[in-house]
């Protein structure tokens, strides 16, 4: 490729872009988030499970508040995660020609079958009643309100004869994008994630905590490549971002704050561990200030971090953590001497 069809290179509908050539890379941050996702790189096989199979068994050690948190989580993630991955691999990958943004959503694809398989493991190693489990979204009004929310904003572009040609169109891709990183993997993740990972900290569900550990981890990529790639469709084609065009992505990120409290009320309805809904509203709000900074919008709540723990967590090696895991396991597990 020569040097002027590299700087012809864009995200969308670009008539110089072979998605065959890799090299020359223009889009760097999009290779350095692969760089990452291989970095990250995990399995549920390796996470042992007979930690969390002995405490679900016990008559006294969960609470039925801590149970009911812990299934309303994996009925949640268990299906939310393939949702996500039929997106990319049926609607974004097709309308994203660039090559080395096509390297990272296939990595990302397989991430999102790691995380469908975390679930299965769960499930099985607790002895779940997988109709009961993969049955939530359709069944728990809060579940199916934050799916049905992401389903509504990608409708258009599953249409087989959407194509990105025109400004209106453009908008509804990134409408798309909007909906599965910064919504569905940016919020509507994060109120499971600080629950089940608060029971992690109180040395329960270790295993589930510790697989958990590593999809929040995992989003945290591919947020970041969903904002970027956002933030560069907005820049190839600036007639989009319009004022009103602006405010809807902000309404929308709002409203799904809304709907993650719900969920959470109906999760974890009294409170336990010290985490209360309230609290994680703050949380949730914070977040979205967050996401709407990263993608260039105002910010609009100004709430504090109340889990300073959670980046902690991201931020945390895996060998380091995996390690110790095993250790906690071989102190607390069935060895006496």
């Amino acid at each position: 490729m020569n040097s002027l069809n590299y700087h012809q290179k864009r995200i969308l509908n670009c008539s110089v872009t072979d998605p065959n050539k890799i090299l020359p890379i223009k889009y760097k941050w999009a290779r350095e988030h692969y760089k990452k996702g291989v970095a990250n790189n995990w399995v549920p096989d390796e996470v042992a499970m007979q930690q969390d199979i002995e405490l679900w068994k016990s008559k006294d050690k969960l609470s039925d508040d801590e149970r009911r948190m812990i299934l309303y989580n994996l009925g949640f993630f268990s299906t939310a995660e393939s949702l996500t991955a039929n997106n990319i691999v049926l609607s974004i990958y097709h309308h994203i020609t660039n090559p080395e943004s096509r390297q990272y959503l296939l990595r990302q694809a397989y991430e999102e079958a790691v995380h469908t398989e975390t679930f299965i493991y769960c499930c099985d190693s607790l002895g779940l009643d997988p109709d009961e489990i993969y049955t939530m979204y359709q069944n728990i009004p809060s579940i199916k309100k934050k799916d049905d929310f992401v389903i509504e904003i990608t409708k258009s572009i599953f249409d087989p004869n959407f194509k990105t040609d025109t400004k209106e169109n453009i908008q509804k891709f990134v409408y798309d994008l909007v909906g599965f990183y910064v919504i569905m993997e940016g919020i509507f993740f994060y109120a499971g994630f600080a629950m089940m990972l608060s029971l992690l900290r109180q040395n329960k569900m270790v295993g589930i905590g510790e697989q958990f550990q590593y999809i929040l981890r995992d989003e945290t990529v591919h947020l970041a490549f969903g904002s970027d790639l956002i933030n560069t469709i907005v820049e190839e084609n600036p007639e989009i971002w319009t004022k009103e065009f602006q405010e809807d992505i902000s309404k929308l990120i709002k409203q799904a704050v809304e709907l993650e409290y719900e969920y959470t009320l109906d999760a974890l309805p009294r409170g336990i561990l010290g985490l209360r809904p309230d609290i994680i509203y703050e949380y949730l709000k914070y977040i979205a200030d967050r996401r709407l900074e990263r993608i260039g919008l105002s910010k609009f709540y100004s709430s504090s971090n109340p889990f300073p723990w959670m980046s902690e967590i991201i931020d945390m090696k895996k060998e380091k953590n995996f390690f110790e895991t095993r250790v906690t396991e071989y102190q607390t597990g069935g060895l006496r001497w």
